[in-house]
């Protein structure tokens, strides 16, 4: 089991930028994927990015590509979200995810792959 625990969230206006962090703990070699989810209210949750822990491959949901950069710390078992360009659209509850064992391959952001979640950062985005 991995153990995640977000921070960084917070407020922002229209056009600003965040920085979400995610620290890992626990059997952290497990997992070979980390990634970000969203959901706003109402909404179902959403894969926002993704990062391969064994190399350089990221992957970004469409919404996000090009604004949202992901990048980790191995040897701080830490992972980054920067958020730039903000917009009212991006405002929802922030989750960090860690992958299935079994994950291969970390393109496909989605929730039913990922076994370890933290608790979620809120960000909020006013125009």
């Amino acid at each position: 089991q991995v153990q995640l625990v977000e921070s960084g969230g917070g407020s922002a206006q229209d056009g600003g930028s965040l920085r979400l962090s995610c620290a890992a703990s626990g059997h952290t070699y497990n997992s070979k994927c980390m990634a970000w989810f969203r959901q706003a209210p109402g909404k179902k949750r959403e894969g926002v990015a993704s990062i391969y822990t064994g190399g350089e491959n990221t992957f970004y949901a469409d919404s996000v590509k090009g604004r949202f950069t992901l990048s980790r710390d191995n040897a701080a078992n830490t992972v980054f979200l920067q958020m730039n360009n903000l917009n009212p659209e991006d405002t929802a509850m922030y989750y960090c995810a860690a992958s299935m064992p079994r994950l291969a391959g970390c393109f496909h952001i989605q929730d039913v792959y990922y076994a370890s979640w933290g608790q979620g950062t809120q960000v909020t985005v006013s125009s």
